[in-house]
């Protein structure tokens, strides 16, 4: 897909071979894979954008989807047992900062992208009120907050990035969305979300996968080519997060 004489580049070309750790491929326990089948063609999608290691991230949201290390780890063997999976896959959760997330925390009963680094959401509607208090915590455990999607939080959106700031200042880190450098949450989100890139708000880019469908949008997007080296580097960020865990 990679052509010199374009000046856009497709996105998989640029993210060929990186971890992918925010997804929805655990079967039957979120609103991602409704089943083993599902799951084995989301890692045949993946595998043909070039990405073959794998941290599965269900939601972890009160009443919801009130997953638990141990059902998330009973569903991962399973689709290890159906040989369903790449041969580099793992396992953590999306959380949702709510009062739930914080009773978790009371216990330290949280599965980590690494051994620090937890992933993590807010509600699209808005902040929780008590957000200083769950990141205060967080730290307090000895655990980093890599914050989801922050391009999705519409009231969050400001040309100065103020908000985004404030959150950086409190020790977060921050996931872009693939499909957020297209149109597929908006115009607004695509708009922010490249605004965040180009001044050094992310970290990590992943696919936040939920069904087949995604995973051919992504196949389209094609990236400015003010923002290649940007990718490039965040791709590179995501390398190194889970170098030794998939060594």
């Amino acid at each position: 897909m990679l052509s010199i004489f374009s000046r856009s580049k497709y996105l998989v070309d640029l993210i060929e071979g990186m971890p992918d750790f925010h997804n929805h491929t655990l079967p039957g326990i979120d609103d991602g894979s409704d089943s083993i089948d599902t799951s084995r063609e989301l890692f045949k999608g993946f595998s043909e954008i070039g990405i073959n290691h794998i941290v599965a991230t269900p939601h972890v949201i009160g009443e919801f989807y009130p997953n638990t290390p141990k059902n998330i780890e009973e569903v991962y063997k399973m689709l290890l047992h159906e040989n369903a999976g790449p041969k580099k896959l793992s396992y953590a959760a999306e959380y949702m900062m709510d009062q739930h997330f914080l009773e978790i925390l009371e216990d330290d009963d949280l599965l980590t992208v690494t051994d620090n680094k937890v992933l993590v959401e807010m509600s699209y509607f808005q902040a929780p009120i008590n957000l200083t208090q769950i990141l205060f915590k967080l730290q307090n455990n000895s655990k980093v907050p890599i914050l989801a999607h922050p391009e999705r939080y519409t009231y969050m959106h400001s040309k100065d990035l103020i908000k985004f700031q404030d959150l950086r200042t409190r020790g977060c880190l921050m996931q872009v969305n693939m499909l957020s450098l297209s149109n597929h949450y908006g115009k607004a989100i695509q708009k922010i979300a490249y605004q965040l890139i180009e001044n050094d708000f992310i970290e990590y880019i992943c696919s936040d996968v939920h069904k087949l469908t995604h995973l051919d949008k992504i196949k389209e997007i094609k990236v400015p080519s003010k923002y290649i080296q940007n990718i490039i580097r965040i791709s590179d960020n995501n390398r190194a997060l889970l170098q030794q865990h998939f060594s």
